[in-house]
């Protein structure tokens, strides 16, 4: 097996994600996240979040819907432009992204040499809002979270007090209907966005382009993700979106190859340009110092949630072998990790003070487990499976001493410490 083949054997062995609808077939390109998936997932989240606020740069929050009208997408350019090329197997009947192949060769699936002609596929899911079922009630599920800032930007302005320069972000659901989902979570039907628009002055873009980049960069360091895997990369004039006058990528070194995990993009503006020509409501600004209206520039910071988990996933699997044995860790950064401690009794008979000490750390907010079940080697093993950073042994001494031992992740050493100093043991090891 690679390694991410790996990976998906691991997500589903401890409930980190799960194949759609398995039990029915699945659904190609859509995930459901288990109980450890989840709470990765919420620290991704609060993570990215944290980060933005960080900058101290005035940054506002946003929810938009998840469908959106015909008209604002086409205003947007989706309805014309976000497609990819398709090209089918007429012998096999397979669909290909006419990029991913070699069309002079073979079908890789059946060995025929039987290609349609390339034709562009719409990617939004198409949907209808109403009773009505004329071209008036077409509606799309979003294939992005970006419009939803745009549209409300004015509203968002204006009932907020908030003067240029400033961010709208959000998260959330965002819908493809991608031709070949592939390479697990990295490219899905159904997936998760976080997006920042910085809005500023068009003279400003040079100054708070470069600001971002550098700020996303380091979101990563943070993150505990191996520097040497990550590098930036600038767009060449000939692969930039119709909308982008200039983008850099933050890309990751995955299993199957250097790929975009964010991208920065100076939008210009593009967007807010559209959508008041198609919409006829004006959403220029007024400049008190020039005593003119302009139309904001924009600074866009795009990263998917389930690729970053994905990467998160591929830069902590470790395998390693310890005392004669082998084992597989996940070394993520305590700061991100799903569970933060486990509290495991020697033997079940000891479990009772054990399970009081798990309470009392539970009940001050912290994410831990309680284990009393097989060997403690095991279940040391199961935990370092799922990248639990610590794990806290109850034993005979215990009773005596009032002390536990704590055992490390990453290097397997054991330490003996108070019982009293167990959260702080804990805290200390989130701050690093």
């Amino acid at each position: 097996m690679n390694q991410l083949d790996k990976i998906v054997a691991l997500c589903k062995r401890r409930g980190f994600v799960y194949q759609s609808a398995e039990i029915y077939g699945g659904l190609n390109g859509v995930y459901d996240f288990g109980p450890l998936g989840t709470l990765l997932k919420k620290n991704i989240r609060e993570a990215w979040t944290q980060s933005i606020f960080t900058t101290q740069q005035p940054i506002l929050f946003l929810e938009g819907s998840l469908l959106g009208a015909h008209a604002m997408w086409e205003a947007s350019g989706h309805t014309q432009n976000f497609s990819d090329p398709l090209v089918d197997c007429t012998n096999c009947k397979r669909r290909f992204r006419a990029d991913d192949i070699d069309l002079e060769k073979v079908c890789s699936v059946c060995g025929k040499k039987a290609w349609t002609d390339v034709r562009q596929f719409q990617l939004m899911f198409q949907t209808q809002v109403g009773a009505a079922t004329d071209s008036s009630s077409i509606a799309y599920l979003r294939p992005e979270t970006a419009q939803s800032i745009f549209v409300q930007f004015k509203n968002v302005m204006s009932t907020n007090r908030v003067k240029i320069p400033f961010g709208i972000a959000q998260t959330g659901k965002a819908f493809r209907n991608e031709i070949t989902p592939k390479q697990f979570l990295f490219r899905m039907r159904e997936f998760e966005q976080m997006e920042m628009e910085w809005f500023c002055k068009p003279d400003q873009v040079d100054e708070f382009f470069p600001l971002w980049v550098k700020a996303r960069e380091n979101f990563y360091t943070h993150l505990g993700i191996i520097k040497d895997k990550i590098m930036l990369r600038e767009h060449g004039k000939g692969e930039l979106s119709h909308y982008s006058a200039r983008t850099t990528d933050i890309e990751y070194e995955f299993p199957f190859g250097w790929k975009e995990l964010e991208g920065i993009a100076d939008r210009g503006n593009f967007d807010l340009t559209q959508h008041s020509k198609h919409s006829g409501k004006d959403l220029a600004v007024y400049d008190d110092e020039t005593k003119q209206s302009y139309i904001p520039h924009v600074v866009e910071c795009s990263v998917g949630v389930d690729r970053l988990f994905l990467t998160l996933l591929c830069d902590a699997y470790t395998e390693d072998t310890i005392g004669g044995e082998e084992r597989t860790v996940l070394k993520f950064s305590p700061k991100i990790a799903p569970i933060k401690a486990a509290f495991l009794p020697l033997i079940k008979k000891l479990s009772e003070p054990m399970s009081k000490i798990y309470k009392d750390i539970a009940a001050k907010g912290y994410m831990v487990e309680f284990d009393e079940s097989g060997s403690v080697g095991k279940r040391y093993r199961r935990q370092d499976e799922i990248g639990t950073p610590l794990c806290f042994t109850y034993d005979f001494e215990s009773v005596e001493d009032n002390c536990v031992t704590v055992r490390n992740r990453d290097t397997t050493k054991q330490e003996r410490i108070s019982i009293e100093k167990i959260e702080e043991y804990i805290q200390a090891s989130l701050s690093q």
